[in-house]
């Protein structure tokens, strides 16, 4: 059975940005057009889907580190602030963007809260599995040679 570990993280994520795009329930906010997405950040995202990749990348996140709080998430998606001649200061991300995006996971009934964070549900679990065996498919047709890694 093929899960997310097996897989390359930007063949995965990319996928699963592509079936929650399509997804009605799923709406970027107003503000994501021009927002940064961190305090270490001087411009915005330059892809006009950053949001779903985000999301994406977020559902992956818990899958793998779960349970996880917002404030772990936001340090995932942090950098280096550069502060002129200063020393680089380690920033977290923007609290707010993983907030949105794990308000809408929960929505959609792939993650659920737990006492010590978020943690994914069955149905998430599933919906990345499923996702996961469709794109070691599309790799296997790119190199067949890959067969011996699928159990």
């Amino acid at each position: 059975m093929v899960t997310v570990y097996d897989v390359p993280p930007d063949r995965l994520i990319r996928a699963v940005a592509e079936k929650l795009k399509g997804n009605d329930k799923i709406k970027p906010p107003e503000w994501s057009r021009w927002v940064t997405t961190g305090v270490h950040k001087e411009r915005g995202p330059e892809q006009d889907d950053w949001w779903y990749v985000r999301l994406a990348s977020v559902l992956r996140k818990i899958y793998i580190k779960g349970p996880i709080g917002t404030s772990r998430l936001a340090a995932d998606y942090g950098g280096k602030e550069d502060r002129g001649s200063k020393r680089y200061k380690a920033r977290k991300g923007s609290r707010s963007i993983v907030r949105k995006c794990l308000q809408q996971l929960e929505e959609l009934g792939f993650v659920k809260k737990d006492k010590k964070g978020r943690v994914i549900t069955p149905q998430g679990q599933s919906f990345l599995d499923n996702t996961a065996k469709e794109v070691m498919n599309e790799l296997l047709k790119e190199k067949p040679e890959m067969e011996k890694y699928v159990k």
